[in-house]
């Protein structure tokens, strides 16, 4: 059991008072999550017991997915930081199929004799074939020590999810869930996700231009020339009530060494009356779901949950609802456009004018939803998308007379009122319509010119070290904003001048001003209950998207 963590777990309370301000600046070491799984064709995968860990130092007693020990699996994306597929992690081992391809899944029992049998169900797929194993109630099953093959053709993109089909209020519980990502096809990839001169292209250079990688699994999410995307990240969703693990520990332990079939060897584990205590996303729960993926201590949780994106990028967002309840889930700043649940496309049913690549294509009617609500065993793909739109005040903090070049970068807004001609631009993607508003006036006069809000002293409202008290997007973009005090110059873009005005510097005590500093949106369940620890705030199931400026490098490998 690793050592209690009520320190990290306190200190993040600063983080979350900040997050509570409509458009806060972050300051954090990166960890961000893009996708990550295993791909492939044919997968050998175990289910088998351990211990998960939590925020408040408690190691809870699991099963989970995992990759069997002569197995060694592709991961994907390729990231710098070192993968691990483990003989049991919860959620499972992330699958990535594409479409069209024959995949073989074979699982092994590792469970303990008196667990019985266990399987894996693949909701919406249709099996082609069964290999060893012994039918049960909803799936072929797998006896303990024994193994079962699965095959089935990879069917239409999107995210699926996966779980055992045995005993499900128990096995589920437990943690034998995972998912399934089919990408389309490289045929079926819409040309205009990967054509020169478009959108999608432009956000690539731009990711390009400033060192980022791209670690997507595909260009566009279903076979549709509306579901392109630049970043994605991949949530599921689950609870835990601790006393079903504690009791299905100690019937285990009870009947260790049993013989299979033999009187007395098998579970008797109550799974109601049900009250969950920990609430997960990808396995672990705030402020834990921050740390990186694939970190070392949290051997059986390898998946965080972490997104990042810059102003413009069109993020796909994979939601899986693994648990028992419902979970109504809010993503701060702005509407999550639905794509399709479960791979079925949501399409409109009139006549359309659409045309892709000369084949008229029906538009999506997909609705735009303010709270996501993740539903158990049903998944769903969406576009998350922040511009700084509609703000009415320049985000990127522009002052012609601060005297730093950096700040009289010029906004030329293309046919939708973006600043995207030049995607090596510090400001790509600026909305010119807000570009030189000053955020204030008075009292305390960040800028010099009138704004639209006056914003509380900095001092009220700045949290420790993680809330930098400056209203705009960017490490320097305070200085941008408020200019050198007297008798200091300005030395091009690396200047760091002393702050006019009670706006704090871009730095903190924990991060320097060329750290991160992007906008925090709290993304959290809307049950209050659910951003909780074992009863402790805040916890649970909760995250923040960092929308950051091109100055920061987002690092997907970690």
């Amino acid at each position: 059991m690793r050592a209690t963590n009520m320190k990290k777990t306190i200190f993040q309370t600063h983080l979350l008072l900040a997050a509570m301000v409509a458009v806060t600046l972050l300051f954090t070491v990166s960890a961000n999550a893009a996708a990550p799984g295993i791909k492939g064709t044919t997968f050998n995968l175990v289910a088998a017991p351990a211990y998960l860990n939590q925020p408040d130092g408690q190691a809870v007693y699991s099963w989970g997915y995992g990759c069997a020990a002569n197995f060694n699996p592709t991961f994907a994306p390729a990231l710098s930081r070192s993968g691990f597929c483990n003989v049991m992690q919860v959620p499972g081992p992330t699958l990535i199929v594409t479409e069209g391809t024959p995949v073989v899944v074979t699982l092994t029992n590792s469970l303990p004799p008196s667990a019985g049998n266990t399987s894996i169900l693949f909701p919406g797929v249709t099996l082609s074939a069964f290999t060893d194993g012994t039918p049960g109630l909803l799936t072929q099953e797998a006896a303990p020590g024994a193994t079962v093959t699965y095959r089935f053709t990879a069917p239409s993109p999107g995210t699926r999810a996966y779980y055992s089909g045995t005993q499900g209020d128990l096995q589920v519980e437990m943690g034998l869930y995972g998912a399934l990502i089919v990408l389309p096809a490289t045929a079926s990839v819409p040309s205009n996700c990967t054509a020169t001169g478009t959108l999608g292209a432009k956000n690539l250079a731009a990711e390009a231009a400033h060192g980022e990688a791209d670690y997507r699994l595909s260009q566009s999410a279903y076979d549709h020339p509306d579901t392109c995307y630049d970043r994605e990240y991949l949530f599921q969703f689950s609870e835990m009530d601790p006393r079903i693990h504690t009791r299905a520990e100690a019937q285990v332990t009870a009947t260790a060494g049993c013989v299979v079939g033999a009187a007395g060897c098998s579970l008797n584990v109550p799974t109601e009356p049900y009250h969950p205590a920990y609430f997960l996303i990808n396995g672990r729960s705030m402020p834990d779901d921050m740390d990186p993926n694939y970190a070392t201590e949290y051997p059986h949780q390898p998946y965080n949950g972490d997104p990042h994106m810059h102003p413009g990028e069109l993020t796909l967002i994979r939601v899986i609802g693994q648990g028992r309840w419902q979970h109504p889930f809010h993503e701060h700043g702005n509407h999550v456009r639905i794509l399709g649940r479960d791979g079925n496309l949501i399409l409109s049913s009139s006549t359309s004018t659409l045309s892709y690549e000369g084949v008229p294509a029906t538009p999506l009617a997909g609705p735009l939803q303010f709270t996501t609500t993740t539903t158990p065993g049903l998944a769903f793909d969406g576009i998350f998308y922040w511009t700084a739109k509609g703000l009415n005040w320049d985000a990127y903090g522009h002052n012609p007379t601060s005297g730093d070049p950096l700040a009289t970068l010029a906004c030329t807004p293309d046919a939708n009122g973006y600043n995207t001609g030049d995607p090596t631009a510090i400001n790509y993607y600026e909305w010119c319509a807000d570009h030189f508003k000053p955020v204030e006036k008075v009292p305390f006069g960040d800028v010099a010119g009138g704004g639209p809000a006056t914003l509380p002293d900095a001092n009220l409202f700045t949290n420790g070290a993680w809330y930098g008290g400056s209203p705009y997007l960017g490490p320097d973009a305070t200085v941008r904003a408020t200019g050198c005090s007297t008798g200091q110059q300005a030395n091009g873009p690396g200047l760091q001048c002393g702050q006019s005005g009670s706006t704090p510097p871009s730095g903190t005590i924990a991060n320097s001003p060329s750290s991160e500093a992007g906008f925090a949106f709290m993304w959290h369940s809307h049950n209050e209950r659910e951003i909780t620890t074992n009863n402790i705030f805040p916890g649970g199931m909760l995250m923040m998207m960092l929308v950051d400026s091109r100055e920061y490098v987002i690092d997907e490998t970690n």
